[in-house]
C-alpha cells in the first residue's frame, strides 16, 4: 500500500528512537513523499533542537522513499508541504495519507479522494493492530513524541491512548 506523507508526520515519527517508528513505516508500506516535503524537512533539520534532530533521522532515510513532483494547487489554504502531499496522495491514489495538522484536519480530509486520512498518533494504533508494536510501546511512543510535539492535553491523543 503506497503512504503519503506530510512535513509534521515524518517529524512526528522521526521523533521515536525505540523503535524507531520511521524505518516501521518504510519496511511496511511504498512511503512516497513529495519533493517540497523533502525541502520542509532540511529546513527544519538546519535548527538545534529536537524537531531538527527528528526531521534529521527521516532524512537519513530518504534513500528509502520515493519522492515525486507535483504541481501545487494554487487555491489550497495550507502550506506547500500539505498542498502537495494532497495533491500526490490523490494522484496515486494512496491508500493512506499521513498528517498531524490537526488544527486543518478537516480542511484535509475534505480534500482528498479516498484516500484514508490517518494522523500518527492513529497511525501506531495501526501497527499496534498489526502487531508490529505492542501496547506498552505505542504508548510510550505517544508519550516520546508528545513530548517534542508539544500534545499534552490534546484530546485526540488521549482518546487514542484510552483506546489502548
Amino acid at each position: 500500500m503506497t503512504v503519503v506523507a506530510d512535513t509534521s508526520a515524518l517529524v512526528s515519527l522521526g521523533c521515536s528512537t525505540d523503535p524507531p517508528v520511521v524505518d516501521t513505516l518504510r519496511s511496511e508500506y511504498e512511503l512516497c513523499v513529495p519533493e517540497v516535503v523533502v525541502a520542509e524537512l532540511e529546513e527544519v533539520a538546519a535548527y538545534d533542537d529536537e524537531h531538527a534532530r527528528a526531521a534529521r533521522r527521516v532524512l537519513e532515510r530518504k534513500h528509502e522513499m520515493e519522492t515525486a513532483r507535483v504541481s501545487l494547487d494554487s487555491e489550497f489554504p495550507l502550506d506547500d508541504g500539505e498542498n502537495a502531499a494532497v495533491t500526490l496522495a490523490n494522484e496515486r491514489g494512496a491508500g493512506m495519507f499521513l498528517c498531524d495538522e490537526f488544527d486543518k484536519i478537516g480542511l484535509i480530509h475534505a480534500s482528498l479522494d479516498d484516500v484514508q486520512l490517518v494522523t500518527t498518533p492513529k497511525f501506531l494504533l495501526v501497527l499496534e493492530a498489526k502487531d508490529l508494536l505492542a501496547p506498552s510501546e505505542v504508548t510510550s511512543l505517544l508519550d516520546e513524541i508528545g513530548d517534542v510535539r508539544s500534545r499534552d492535553g490534546n484530546g485526540y491523543v488521549e482518546r487514542l491512548r484510552d483506546r489502548l
